[in-house]
């Protein structure tokens, strides 16, 4: 594996988590370094950490809290 994409795999945890979980993309990652941007998209869709995930997160809450309100 490229010196770089280890670093950068050995810096965040859900990353080499996923990694764990997930063998088949060592060998994506040796063959060919450039996968890592779709590992890294991958990861963010698995984990929910793109900008709408978060965003449809937080209309959620304000909504549950809305209902809540309402109530009484």
């Amino acid at each position: 594996m490229n010196q770089s994409v280890k670093r950068k795999l050995d810096e965040n945890v859900k990353y080499k988590q996923l990694l764990r979980q997930n063998s088949y993309y060592y060998k994506y990652l040796n063959r060919n370094p450039n996968y890592y941007d779709q590992f890294v998209k991958e990861i963010k869709e698995k984990y929910k950490l793109r900008t709408i995930d978060k965003i449809d997160n937080i209309i959620d809450t304000i909504d549950i809290i809305s209902k809540i309100s309402s109530i009484k």
